[in-house]
């Protein structure tokens, strides 16, 4: 499996050679993980729907896919049966990524050298080149090395965002599906079916998969979210106390 990429292009390979919602409210810590069985049923029923295609089928989809996308982004059918094409994510991550490259370490001491803090455009929508048996996982990892993330996959996860009776829904995916397949099915439009990068829920983290460093830049980011959280609440309360004073001085008139 390969993958090229650059910061700048906004574009990159990662080709193979052979109902959870989610909610953004803030999570809390203390949050008691989620089951896996809905991500299980998933993977099962697009397992499924994978093996009941035809590769006649599989062919039809393709060309109906090619004749109606917009953005010349078109899928491409090996006779082996694998097929390629595109998907493009959006990143909506709300926390800074650890960056590979930077000038210096993480201040606190969190970080490795050359390794930096960064946040990473939020809304941003990346174009990626897969097959159809690159997995979520696959996807994640060919994401975060486009832009020389350092910090462990098990931090993100791939959610999927469509549209049902008028409504919009955002679910997670299980690592073992193939958002390929996923985009076949639904075809190009995205309003239809998108992808989207998050943190995972912070309950859902499986903390034992980080190491001691990473687990302390987390430490470090959320120390400095809390300062300025506090920072805010201290400058609204500043700005009331200043309100009433004023009223106060208001109503006493002259002295």
């Amino acid at each position: 499996m390969t993958w090229n990429s650059t910061m700048s292009s906004g574009y990159s390979s990662l080709e193979e050679d052979s109902e959870e919602y989610f909610f953004t409210a803030r999570t809390s810590f203390f949050k008691k993980p989620s089951g896996k069985p809905t991500e299980c049923k998933d993977v099962e029923k697009e397992r499924e729907l994978r093996t009941q295609l035809s590769r006649e089928e599989i062919r039809q989809k393709v060309d109906l896919y090619n004749s109606v996308t917009k953005d010349h982004l078109k899928m491409t059918l090996s006779p082996s049966g694998v097929y390629t094409g595109f998907v493009k994510v959006q990143l909506e991550l709300r926390r800074p990524v650890t960056v590979r490259g930077g000038r210096g370490g993480a201040a606190g001491g969190g970080g490795s050298a050359g390794e930096e803090a960064f946040y990473l455009p939020r809304g941003a929508t990346n174009t990626l080149h897969i097959s159809s048996s690159n997995t979520v996982r696959q996807v994640i990892i060919a994401l975060l090395n486009k832009f020389t993330v350092a910090d462990n996959p098990a931090k993100y996860a791939l959610y999927k965002r469509y549209r049902r009776e008028e409504q919009v829904y955002v679910c997670k995916l299980a690592e073992g599906e193939h958002p390929l397949f996923l985009r076949l099915v639904a075809g190009p439009d995205t309003d239809t079916l998108s992808f989207v990068l998050r943190e995972q829920q912070t309950g859902e983290v499986m903390w034992d998969a980080f190491s001691i460093p990473e687990l302390r830049n987390f430490l470090r980011i959320l120390e400095k979210e809390e300062q300025e959280q506090l920072e805010s609440i201290t400058r609204r309360y500043d700005n009331y106390r200043q309100r009433l004073q004023e009223a106060l001085r208001a109503a006493r008139g002259p002295s």
